[in-house]
């Protein structure tokens, strides 16, 4: 089954390969890019239907002439620019405690924890399926919350979640020889810790 699933992620990019000639290309890429506005216009035409798009347009325009007036700097030019100096810093650590939060080892190592809590071996590829699909979910539901609770809360949130989730695994995992219910609890803790990295970071 297991080379079945991964030969099936070839049907979306053999179904994007074969649609992908049929699409419009980007009007602002006709328009910026190329400098073409009929074609830009035409593509608007495609993707909007018949009317009036000056405005969107406009906008294009605008968007040229910003870009325009914008000077592009190289990566030695951005970590010498004072201006830009926080946001490097914030940039620097989200994307180094995405890498050391723990999600690579919960990965890694769940195989083992759900054979510690007495799962049938054949059941085992399913159950972490099961994880790969609730990061999914997840996911999707962090997509409808960011709106609402903004990206800092999420960020926030999701990693205290983790930590404590992370702090509980380590006492369950300690603890699993002495109690055999601590197994079954390890591994909604994995289910836990993958939900809130998907909804989080």
């Amino acid at each position: 089954l297991w080379p079945w699933l991964l030969a099936s992620s070839g049907l979306s990019a053999l179904l994007q390969l074969v649609t992908l000639p049929f699409f419009p290309d980007s009007p602002s890429y006709l328009l910026i890019q190329k400098g073409n506005e009929e074609a830009c216009r035409k593509a608007i035409r495609k993707l909007w239907g018949e009317g009036d798009h000056q405005a969107e347009i406009d906008d294009i325009m605008k968007e040229k002439g910003a870009m325009a007036s914008t000077k592009t700097l190289r990566v030695l030019e951005v970590i010498k620019e004072r201006s830009l100096r926080w946001q490097l810093y914030i940039l620097v650590i989200v994307m180094t405690t995405l890498q050391l939060c723990g999600i690579n080892a919960i990965y890694f190592y769940s195989f083992e924890v759900f054979h510690t809590a007495k799962f049938e071996e054949y059941l085992i590829p399913y159950v972490s399926l099961g994880v790969g699909f609730c990061e999914c979910l997840s996911s999707i539901l962090c997509s409808t919350l960011i709106d609402r609770f903004g990206r800092k809360v999420l960020l926030w949130g999701g990693y205290l979640l983790m930590c404590s989730v992370l702090a509980l695994l380590t006492m369950t995992l300690s603890l699993q020889h002495r109690f055999f219910w601590m197994h079954y609890f390890s591994v909604i803790l994995i289910f836990l810790f993958v939900v809130f990295f998907g909804i989080g970071p």
